[in-house]
């Protein structure tokens, strides 16, 4: 059980950040909930669900070494008494690399806890590109699709 307490959502979202950052285990570990409905999905990865796979997730991740820097951006934060949604894209440069690689667009949902507020869900997909770079603009006149 972790000992730190994140009084808010933001303070949870800077710890998981540091820890990539510094591929800590356990500073990972400490910002998700304890709860086995956590959920985790890598860019381009499979479901993660429960404690034991996404500690191995991180662990084998971090097993590569460090030296990364993010740098988050866009950011939207939807916040509630229990819930909160922050939508981010992420630009991560690995150690050794100049320049960052294609972004990340991450979504991070945090449950308020009796020991603060703690990560459940984290799922990171590749970027699309940029819708106005070499495609045509959305048509005003087609159908809004909601899903």
């Amino acid at each position: 059980m972790s000992t730190r307490i994140f009084p808010t959502a933001q303070d949870a979202e800077n710890a998981f950040y540091e820890a990539l950052e510094r591929s800590d285990l356990e500073g990972m570990m400490a910002v998700w909930s304890e709860d086995e409905e956590i959920v985790c999905v890598h860019p381009a990865g499979q479901r993660l669900a429960g404690q034991a796979q996404v500690r191995e997730s991180w662990r084998q991740m971090f097993a590569g070494g460090g030296g990364m820097r993010v740098r988050i951006e866009q950011r939207v934060a939807v916040t509630g008494m229990m819930v909160a949604v922050h939508s981010v894209q992420e630009s991560i440069t690995a150690a050794g690399e100049m320049r960052p690689r294609p972004p990340i667009i991450a979504t991070n949902v945090y449950l308020r806890t009796p020991a603060g507020w703690r990560m459940i869900v984290h799922h990171a997909s590749p970027a699309q590109g940029d819708p106005g770079a070499g495609s045509a603009p959305p048509d005003p006149a087609s159908p809004k699709i909601l899903h």
